[in-house]
């Protein structure tokens, strides 16, 4: 007869046995259907890679332009290139009118500021010139033209025109043009002996040389025979 104990002892072995193969059989089934849901998971995955790995499809190529489109487009050009010219043209002509109006304003000015100075002293040549019809005084006459010529120095000098005096002095072909030679005992060769009209220059622009008579030295004697 066997002993109680050893009935509770296998009662207690196969009651474990059974929880530990059940225990086994969850967890397979556990197991089964975790890797079901990540082969779902991957399976839904894959398109987005591939499809973010899938190049993009080219472009289709433009059809080639008929002759016709061609034509137009050349057409197009064409009017374009007219107008652009067109308008250069236009614009040429009014730079052309804007600069002859400048040239214009620029000659008007200059004659004005050329005339200005010399008012007065043809308004002081003019009185000049009716007191020698009443006056005898021919002392103040000549008082009055050399206040005149003065004038002149000045109005001369607000443009900036320089006179030149060459009387005395040696002969400069730069500045001077003579006229003629003549001999001279107390003058030497190459001086300018006497002076017909002035000359003048505005800074170093001749406007107008000086036209002189030059010393050719003493006359050359000639012996008695």
């Amino acid at each position: 007869m066997a002993h109680p104990e050893s009935y509770i002892t296998f009662y207690i072995f196969r009651k474990s046995k059974k929880e530990v193969s059940h225990m086994n059989e969850k967890e397979k089934q556990e197991s089964e259907v975790k890797i079901k849901v990540e082969s779902a998971e991957e399976a839904a995955s894959e398109p987005k890679k591939k499809t973010a790995e899938t190049p993009a499809e080219p472009e289709r190529a433009e059809a080639p332009e008929t002759p016709e489109e061609k034509l137009i487009k050349l057409e197009r050009s064409l009017l374009e290139m007219e107008d652009k010219r067109l308008r250069l043209l236009a614009e040429m002509e009014n730079q052309r009118k804007r600069a002859v109006k400048d040239m214009e304003a620029v000659r008007y000015n200059t004659m004005t500021e050329t005339l200005h100075p010399f008012f007065q002293v043809f308004d002081h040549f003019s009185m000049a010139v009716a007191a020698t019809e009443t006056t005898t005084n021919m002392q103040a006459l000549l008082e009055g033209m050399k206040m005149i010529r003065a004038e002149f120095d000045r109005a001369f000098s607000e443009l900036g025109i320089e006179r030149i005096d060459a009387t005395g002095k040696d002969f400069d072909p730069n500045t001077q043009e003579a006229m003629s030679q003549e001999a001279s005992d107390t003058i030497p060769a190459g001086k300018v002996i006497r002076q017909w009209s002035f000359g003048y220059k505005m800074g170093d622009r001749l406007l107008k040389p000086a036209n002189v008579v030059v010393s050719s030295g003493p006359a050359e004697k000639t012996e008695d025979k």
